[in-house]
């Protein structure tokens, strides 16, 4: 099935120029959208259609739509940076394209042909490419993802699926300029186990877990002693069978310089 043209939708009323250029001069990270997003629906009798780039704005989803009972959702995050001659560049997309499909997989979601993730991130960064933001570290913020969008009640995989692409301008994830963040290694939580959702993939599923060890109640009144008083910055995960400490926090490799304990 050849891959669906896309439809480029005219936005009735796109953010004012300089709204625009105050919102991107000093971004704060997952908080500030531009004006597009695109979207692409699946279904088992048509496979991928209606692409389109379109305005950005709420969704409209029935009480029974099926992500919301049975969380049948992927993402991926990647972004766009603005090379010397003014162009815009994506870094091993094709990555992405691939982990998003390994996901879908695992889900029991239809998958998305590779070259359609691309072209559909793509659309995205023509879009908006005005939106990039002047500052240190600016990029075009992408996160393609892909939910369950049938209207049932039932545990099985969905017949239809809508994928879409928002973007979101930002500057560095740490402002701070510090050499190190405070974590909190947690002793009683795991994000992930063999076999699980956790593995090589970005599901919600495994997302959702961390945000317990990581909400500010749990640290004001910690299950476990503190490693710090500031407030912890990331969470590291234990293994679910050793009940070791990773090496990893959010993905990334860590290096630890552990405090007296306060």
């Amino acid at each position: 099935m050849s891959a669906p043209a896309f439809a480029h939708l005219p936005h009735p009323d796109p953010v004012a120029d300089d709204v625009r250029a105050a919102a991107i001069a000093d971004p704060v990270f997952g908080r500030v959208f531009t004006d597009h997003m695109v979207s692409i629906r699946y279904s088992d009798e048509k496979g991928w259609h209606d692409a389109q780039v379109m305005p950005r704005g709420p969704l409209s989803l029935d009480p029974a739509t099926a992500v919301l009972h049975y969380a049948q959702e992927i993402f991926e995050g990647l972004k766009a940076y603005r090379l010397d001659d003014g162009s815009m560049a994506l870094f091993r997309v094709e990555a992405n394209a691939a982990r998003f499909n390994a996901s879908a997989r695992r889900m029991a979601m239809a998958e998305l042909p590779e070259e359609l993730f691309i072209a559909a991130v793509k659309e995205a960064v023509a879009a908006d490419a005005s939106w990039f933001p002047p500052v240190d570290g600016g990029a075009l913020y992408l996160r393609p993802f892909m939910f369950a969008s049938e209207v049932f009640l039932g545990v099985k995989p969905a017949a239809e699926y809508r994928f879409l692409v928002i973007t979101s301008p930002v500057g560095n994830y740490f402002k701070s300029g510090a050499p190190a963040i405070s974590l909190w290694v947690s002793e009683d939580y795991t994000r992930a186990a063999p076999g699980g959702t956790g593995a090589g993939m970005w599901a919600s599923t495994s997302w959702a877990s961390s945000t317990r060890p990581c909400c500010a109640s749990d640290w004001a009144n910690p299950p476990e002693p503190r490693r710090s008083t500031s407030g912890p910055s990331s969470m590291a995960p234990r293994s679910s069978i050793e009940r070791k400490c990773s090496s990893e926090a959010s993905r990334s490799p860590l290096q630890f310089s552990v405090r007296p304990r306060t």
